[in-house]
């Protein structure tokens, strides 16, 4: 039911076996989601990782002035979320909001945690995905702090 996802494993060496794919299965929900549709708001738990099956997703945060700051986009094959808020149970500083019509899947926290204990292929694959996370939001730390708007843009 979830192929885009499972692909997206089996691309990265990451083989399902069968108690990991009936938790996938029954914890994953896709959802259309319409342009400038909002899937999170500053101030709310974040729930849901999203993974971008189709279209494009973008993590920002409004300040005080009312200007927005783009902390991440997110295309087809990606995920998203405020990890912050997943994984500590914080409040959500950022929203997550559709750029144009999109699908994505939704990944409930803990889900992944989940796929993990039952296997340790699967732990190491989560592991790289929180590294690679952290080394976009390096990339875009130094492209805020160093780049035009115009070499932003492009990249």
């Amino acid at each position: 039911m979830f192929e885009a996802i499972k692909n997206y494993f089996a691309g990265h060496s990451v083989m399902l076996n069968e108690e990991q794919n009936r938790v996938l299965d029954s914890e994953l929900q896709q959802r259309k989601v319409s342009k400038d549709e909002v899937l999170l708001r500053q101030g709310e738990s974040c729930k849901y990782t999203f993974f971008v099956t189709k279209g494009l997703l973008r993590a920002f945060t409004i300040n005080q002035n009312g200007k927005e700051h783009i902390l991440q986009f997110a295309p087809e094959n990606w995920f998203i979320s405020d990890r912050s808020s997943v994984l500590f149970d914080d409040k959500s500083k950022q929203f997550i909001e559709a750029v144009e019509d999109s699908e994505v899947i939704m990944i409930e926290s803990g889900t992944f945690e989940k796929l993990a204990e039952l296997s340790p292929e699967f732990q190491k694959f989560n592991l790289f995905l929180l590294h690679n996370h952290i080394r976009h939001l390096q990339n875009r730390i130094n492209q805020l702090l160093s780049a035009t708007a115009e070499e932003r843009y492009m990249d």
